[in-house]
């Protein structure tokens, strides 16, 4: 059984990495789940600019901030991290994430540590909050909540979105809170079931109000062909809450009779057209929609990431076609915790079962009481 304060001489060895900064921000927080020492080397040795990037720099500045007890060390070219983990406290703070990648990045990498604070935990995220290479909090909002009560996180996951800031100067600001829990529940998500319905966002930020109707009446269009049950709100930024950049995005979330969470986004680009950007979370959606399974293809890492953490029991989940990213979650889950996944197909709806034994993470930091 692991705890979030103890291991064998074993399980804290160190776990070494040569292949860079590739998945660089689950290593560093299955380093802080499992409590084993982690070493990253040739980050970007032989490139012209070697070594961390300003993102990755400030995620480690927030895993500091976060903990207690925690050590870095990072040699002078910036190409080596040794990262020593310490205890998650929790705690109410601010950190400014910049404008490089979106707050999507830092909550994202998060994700498997957030139900296992000292005390809760409620950050202030600023910097960009919607970009096409970062989950946005809509996103995040909308599927994340609903899937850590199935493991257990009865308080769920709250997020709200103080600013919207647009790239490429951001001038966002998140809020995400989340509730300590001493164990998680083992789960069983294998009924895809049928979508009944389908809800939306549309954002803008600096533009005209009108142009998240366009966006709307562009999504509507092609929605509406296939189920009635489409509601697709909107969401104009003015003033101070608009951030320091204009932009505009669709953000669609559909549901399954099984409440299964199916998600679509688009931000758009220079240049594009709102009809555009309706027409392509459609899309993305529907392409989301197709692959099947009972987690969508953005959140299928930290699934697999709770489930390893689960009671001493089998946690079962459908997916439709695994990710690079969870691939490489699933590696670095064996890695770290020495725990292997029981992957079988199913020709019939073409999806892929994937079952583990939870390694019985309990949470001793957690204030009784």
């Amino acid at each position: 059984m692991a705890s979030a304060g103890g291991g064998d001489g074993r399980k804290r060895a160190t776990v070494t990495f040569d292949t860079g900064a590739a998945f660089f921000r689950q290593r560093l927080v299955f380093s802080l789940l499992s409590q084993r020492p982690c070493r990253i080397t040739n980050i970007r040795a032989t490139e012209d600019e070697p070594g961390l990037k300003d993102h990755e720099v400030s995620f480690l500045r927030l895993l500091d901030k976060i903990t207690n007890g925690t050590h870095l060390d990072i040699n002078h070219t910036g190409t080596t991290v040794r990262f020593r983990p310490g205890i998650l406290c929790g705690g109410k703070l601010n950190h400014d994430c910049g404008s490089s990648r979106a707050v999507g990045y830092f909550i994202e990498g998060l994700l498997p540590i957030l139900p296992f604070g000292k005390k809760p935990l409620t950050l202030w995220l600023k910097g960009v909050t919607n970009h096409d290479d970062d989950p946005s909090p809509d996103v995040l909002r909308s599927v994340l909540p609903g899937m850590f009560r199935l493991f257990g996180v009865e308080a769920g996951l709250e997020l709200k979105v103080v600013k919207r800031g647009m790239p490429p100067n951001g001038g966002g600001e998140v809020m995400l809170r989340c509730e300590p829990v001493r164990s998680l529940k083992p789960v069983r998500l294998v009924d895809q079931g049928r979508i009944k319905r389908i809800r939306g966002v549309a954002y803008t930020t600096r533009v005209s109000p009108q142009t998240a109707n366009r966006i709307v009446d562009s999504a509507r269009g092609l929605l509406n062909k296939l189920l009635p049950d489409v509601y697709i709100y909107t969401d104009h930024y003015t003033g101070q809450e608009s951030g320091r950049s204009p932009g505009f995005g669709l953000c669609l979330v559909a549901e399954s009779t099984t409440g299964v969470l199916c998600t679509g986004e688009y931000v758009a680009k220079k240049g594009e057209l709102p009809e555009d950007v309706g027409q392509r979370a459609v899309e993305l959606l529907f392409e989301e929609i197709s692959r099947g399974g009972c987690v969508d293809t953005q959140h299928q890492a930290t699934c697999l990431a709770l489930m390893v953490a689960c009671p001493e029991d089998v946690s079962k989940v459908r997916v439709g076609k695994l990710s690079a990213f969870a691939i490489q979650h699933l590696r670095d889950l064996r890695a770290f915790f020495g725990v292997k996944f029981k992957i079988k197909a199913d020709p019939e709806t073409k999806t892929t079962l994937l079952s583990c034994m939870g390694i019985g993470y309990k949470n001793v930091n957690k204030k009784i009481g």
